[in-house]
């Protein structure tokens, strides 16, 4: 980063710069930031088919995908997404019962200073559930279904 600033000086002000240094420099303007995603299933193992799908769809978008492994508590989801370091965090559920899961994870997020992830939540979640998620700091809800609909939401609302 230092000798990016150096050459970035250098450059502007046209002083002599060698020709690997300037080949270093314009390699580095041209690389795009790879959006990190996190998709969570709390749900038990063998119902995280739709998770799955999630994120293989995701990476084939040209996101990177961590998988967080099924039954995690909130505190475990948000202990690896910190790790991480990752851009956004899905939450997936079939069952429609993890609202107090959802929500606790949002909260614990805020509470570890990692309000900057964005977490969105996909999967079988009653209408009704939506305004508390929202509340508890959930960016956005998906229906089942459309992997390319929230791929080209990340794209347009997360900037990285």
């Amino acid at each position: 980063m230092v000798l990016s600033f150096i050459v970035c000086i250098l450059w502007r002000n046209k002083r002599a710069v060698s020709p690997a240094y300037i080949l270093i420099f314009e390699q580095e303007e041209r690389v795009e930031k790879i959006i990190r995603v996190m998709i969570a299933s709390m749900e038990p193992v063998g119902e995280e088919g739709g998770a799955r799908t999630l994120a293989r769809c995701l990476r084939d978008e040209g996101f990177e995908v961590i998988f967080a492994c099924c039954r995690q508590s909130p505190e475990q989801v948000v202990s690896a997404a910190i790790q991480e370091d990752i851009d956004v965090l899905g939450l997936s559920s079939i069952s429609g019962r993890d609202l107090h899961l959802f929500s606790g994870v949002s909260k614990r997020l805020i509470e570890r200073g990692a309000a900057d992830i964005t977490v969105i939540a996909q999967g079988a979640i009653p209408q009704e559930d939506f305004k508390v998620l929202y509340a508890a700091g959930v960016r956005k809800i998906f229906s089942p279904g459309d992997p390319e609909e929230i791929a080209g939401w990340i794209r347009e609302n997360v900037g990285v």
